[in-house]
C-alpha cells in the first residue's frame, strides 16, 4: 500500500481558520485538501502537499 508523502500538516481549531490556512497554502502553490472532522483512511488523495484539518475544538464544551 503506498501512503501519501504529504509536506505539511495542520489542525485547525475552527473550520474558519481551517479555510484560512488551507487558501495560504495553496496559494503559496501546494496541492491542499480541507477535511471537516477526523478523517477515515483513504479521505487524503494520494497526490496532496498539505492537509489541513479543521475541528470544533473552539465551540466544544469545557468537559470535552
Amino acid at each position: 500500500m503506498e501512503t501519501n508523502k504529504l509536506l505539511l500538516g495542520c489542525i485547525a481549531d475552527d473550520f474558519t481558520g481551517a479555510g484560512d490556512i488551507a487558501s495560504f497554502l495553496t496559494r503559496g502553490g501546494l496541492r491542499t485538501i480541507l477535511i471537516s472532522g477526523i478523517p477515515a483512511a483513504g479521505d487524503i488523495p494520494k497526490d496532496a502537499d498539505a492537509v489541513v484539518i479543521s475541528l470544533k475544538s473552539r465551540t466544544a464544551p469545557v468537559r470535552e
